[in-house]
């Protein structure tokens, strides 16, 4: 060691030889960042740090990374960052040191601020607090099992969250997890399923999830492609972040993208599907085994720019987008002399070849770009003839330089472009590489027809917290059958029809009411004009109420059917003589025909479900469908299976029948048992997420009322829906009960 060196470590005593090692690099840096005072005191925290008695590791990180906080942060954090330290040291949370010291440079350049850096160090001390000594059963203090986990994942989380979303997935995780030290260790781990939904949900930017419908929608409408879309996670993988692609599976995109030089994250989206849409419109597959890398980097770069010429032809509002969106790289950036800038030049004429005032000088490029806007004035040109093209510029241009290792990056990713993969096709094939020729229509046909899922939360009553976005909910056309079937059920209670034909007459709507005395009408009401007339004829004061309108002297009811169509329907009933699926399908009938006559808009909607990850809600008639053979054939076709996750249905249901323009909107539910699923063993679990669903339909104002079939309801029923539920226990009898009690409430 230098002798000054030598002297500082003196002052150290410490007899730790990992430090020793280290100490005259970490001593120089130190001094060339910290001035006198700050180095006296960076050298005495070190010392105290090495008497904790926590090994070498706390004072390593802290010799080894206090200069760059200090570089980064102006004001001296240093006295906060050892209030901390000294608590932690009190606390059973000592081994907590070293990973919080270990991660702080990296805190520290996400959080610049001394300011900052104490919201950071208050949202750690909290965790700390309310976590440590937090088990049931146990006497003795024990450590925070999560607060290790949490300054391994700390330096990931503020690359994508602000302090303040850092501080609600925070909380979320101590007050679902603090009293089970395992789930808290998953959770701050990042390896809880919660944990990844809570983090996804504050992160800043627009969210896949959020607008994933708007999404496929805009896919069918303009590009008249109904592909799967599918993120990838952006979060996980800090070294090279991929990019969006097109494979047999679906069109993969980042689960989240935020705003980019006055362009929205939900454009962004929609660029790169167009893009994608686009090269799967006029992209032809070229064998890629006899081009280098070289010669298929410059295709794809020619490819994509006539994909995106085409598309902006066909929608020009494109233009601004791409060309936004579309990095514009500086003619003398970078020295060809030392760095490879092949990616460059083309990122350069890729650029020129969107912008026609890009004001580039080069005569090579300019040239180019005026034969490639040749052969797209005649026509969409082919991927064979860009191909042609690009290998010309490329020979045309090429440097001894290319082929340097070090290559020019910077404005030469254009980030709505996918990776290209489909334009090559191989024929011999590696273990890395994929046919993207093969066709697709096998793969379409095996997918579920239907949108794309909607997410909705689930009430954990053990915690009295919602779980982010824990429930895919895909919904669907129910698959149609034989109408004939419903006219012979029909045919069949064909007596009771008769019965309530006369209950329905009297529920009926009456004719238009006419509403007099108004000042603005649908038409003149001549007695009062007339009135009017002689009272100011005779110098009086005419009443100017002298129209009149009209009004429709009836109901104002909305009415969805929710059926459960879980396994259990496919009991036999007691008679033995019919399934309990084919009674309800009897009811159903009766009772759409009955709300059919009365004028009522109906919606009839049946759910089942598969674990948490596949609820299922199929319509069956819509609020505009009138009652005939098309709903009639969804009707007859009615399948049982799979479980009864009640909530999420619930919740979707509500979504329609809130959107009504309604005086009374009803909620009828028909099920045959307790809410349950395959993946839920507390029985009591998905009972208390559907009466927290119940609970926000009524704030919808939607009336939600249950039939159940199950002769043990009433143990459950009322705890999910209050006093609005009937039990139908001889089902023989559903189909005229069904129909009686829909009149009952709604005469």
């Amino acid at each position: 060691m230098q002798p000054r060196i030598q002297t500082y470590w003196h002052e150290l005593d410490c007899g730790f030889q990992p430090v020793a090692e280290v100490f005259e690099e970490c001593a120089l840096a130190a001094l060339a960042a910290l001035d006198p005072t700050r180095f006296t005191a960076y050298l005495d925290a070190a010392c105290i740090l090495g008497k904790l008695g926590r090994g070498p590791e706390p004072m390593l990180a802290f010799l080894e990374g206090w200069p760059q906080v200090a570089a980064v942060i102006k004001d001296d954090p240093l006295p906060p960052v050892m209030d901390f330290i000294r608590a932690m040291q009190k606390s059973p949370n000592g081994p907590a040191i070293a990973p919080f010291l270990q991660t702080l440079p990296a805190v520290a350049r996400c959080q610049p601020t001394l300011a900052l850096l104490q919201d950071y160090l208050d949202i750690a001390r909290d965790l700390m607090t309310r976590t440590t000594g937090s088990v049931h059963g146990l006497q003795q203090t024990i450590a925070s099992p999560g607060l290790p986990e949490f300054f391994t994942q700390v330096p990931q989380l503020l690359d994508l969250l602000s302090l303040e979303g850092l501080r609600r997935w925070t909380e979320y995780g101590i007050r679902n997890h603090g009293n089970h030290p395992e789930r808290q260790v998953e959770y701050f781990r990042l390896a809880a399923a919660d944990s990844r939904a809570v983090m996804q949900r504050e992160r800043h930017g627009t969210l896949f999830h959020d607008v994933e419908r708007r999404l496929d929608l805009y896919l069918r409408a303009l590009w008249s492609e109904q592909e799967i879309l599918v993120p990838y996670s952006t979060a996980f993988d800090a070294i090279r972040q991929p990019v969006p692609y097109d494979d047999k599976q679906g069109m993969r995109v980042p689960d989240v993208i935020d705003d980019s030089n006055g362009i929205s994250g939900l454009d962004r989206y929609r660029a790169i599907l167009a893009h994608m849409a686009g090269h799967r419109r006029w992209s032809t597959p070229l064998i890629a085994d006899n081009w280098s890398p070289f010669q298929r980097m410059a295709v794809e770069f020619f490819e994509d720019a006539r994909i995106d010429l085409l598309l902006m032809r066909e929608y020009p509002g494109l233009r601004r987008v791409f060309l936004a969106l579309h990095p514009r790289p500086e003619e003398d950036a970078c020295d060809p002399e030392t760095t490879s800038t092949l990616r460059f030049r083309l990122a350069m004429i890729s650029r020129a070849i969107l912008d026609p005032g890009h004001g580039y000088r080069d005569p090579a490029l300019n040239e180019t770009v005026a034969r490639f806007h040749a052969l797209l004035a005649a026509g969409p040109a082919s991927t064979a003839a860009l191909a042609e093209l690009a290998l010309a510029y490329v020979a045309r241009t090429r440097r001894q330089s290319d082929q340097f290792a070090k290559i020019h990056f910077a404005d030469t990713v254009v980030s709505y472009r996918d990776d290209n993969r489909q334009l090559w096709r191989f024929i011999e094939q590696g273990d890395e590489e994929e046919a993207f020729d093969e066709p697709r229509q096998s793969q379409r046909a095996a997918e579920p027809a239907g949108l794309p899922p909607r997410h909705y939360p689930e009430w954990d009553y053990q915690t009295q917290t919602y779980r982010p976005d824990w429930v895919s909910l895909y919904e669907a056309l129910h698959p149609a059958g034989e109408p004939l079937k419903i006219d012979r059920l029909l045919a069949k209670h064909a007596a009771l029809a008769k019965r309530l034909k006369r209950l329905l007459d009297l529920l009926k709507p009456q004719d238009k009411v006419r509403i007099r005395y108004q000042e603005e009408g649908a038409e003149l009401d001549l007695d009062i004009a007339l009135r009017a007339l002689i009272d100011f004829k005779s110098g009086a004061q005419p009443d100017p109420r002298i129209n009149m309108s009209h009004q429709t002297a009836g109901r104002d009811i909305a009415v969805l059917l929710l059926l459960d169509l879980s396994e259990s329907l496919n009991e036999k009933t007691p008679a033995g003589d019919q399934s309990i699926l084919e009674l309800s399908q009897e009811a159903v009938s009766l009772l759409a025909w009955a709300i059919d006559r009365l004028g009522d808009p109906l919606a009839i909607a049946g759910f089942h479900s598969d674990t948490r990850h596949q609820v299922r809600y199929q319509h069956i008639k819509g609020f505009s469908e009138s009652w005939n053979d098309e709903v009639k054939a969804r009707l007859a076709a009615m399948e049982a299976g799979w479980s009864t996750r009640m909530g999420a249905a619930l919740r979707h249901a509500g979504h329609y029948l809130g959107a009504r323009q309604a005086d009374k909107k009803l909620l009828l539910v028909l099920t045959d048992g307790r809410p349950s699923d395959v993946d839920v063993s507390d029985e009591r679990a998905l009972s208390e997420d559907a009466r927290r669903a119940v609970r926000e339909l009524a704030q919808q104002d939607v009336v939600p009322y249950c039939i159940s079939l199950d002769p043990q309801a009433d143990e459950y029923v009322a705890d999910i829906f209050g006093r609005r539920y009937s039990v139908i226990d001889n089902i023989q009898r559903l189909p005229e009960k069904l129909s009686e009690l829909f009149i009952a409430l709604t005469k």
